[in-house]
């Protein structure tokens, strides 16, 4: 493989999809959302991106694992047992399969991602 086959973040010409959570996730405001998905392995397991959110809260539920590094604003993530963290610029972190809760943007939020989906046994 070349260099050319090396994918620069902030030179990638990756349109953005909008979209927004099914609505009978959504617990408050009005989380619009967008991303730019710059890499995709052939077997689709493995996606690298950006990531942004209007303020809102909703149900989210990873089959997926999901390292994420916050580039602005503020979102915090609560589990389903009560616990929250905080998400702010500069933080760095691993949402692992199986983690179920809210995703609550407080502020306009804006995240790499890196996520490794696993193959569902059958």
């Amino acid at each position: 493989m070349s260099i050319d086959t090396v994918i620069d973040f902030a030179s990638a010409d990756t349109p953005a999809e909008h979209y927004r959570p099914d609505a009978a996730k959504v617990i408050k405001g009005d989380p619009a959302q967008n991303v730019r998905n710059h890499y995709s392995s052939p077997d689709q397991q493995f996606s690298a991106g950006v990531w942004e959110c209007q303020p809102g809260q909703w149900k989210v539920s990873y089959s997926e694992y999901e390292y994420c590094e916050i580039l602005a604003g503020e979102s915090i993530l609560h589990d389903d047992q009560g616990g929250s963290r905080t998400l702010r610029a500069g933080d760095r972190f691993v949402i692992p399969a199986g983690f179920t809760g809210t995703w609550e943007a407080v502020q306009p939020t804006r995240k790499v991602y890196v996520i490794f989906e696993p193959h569902s046994s059958n």
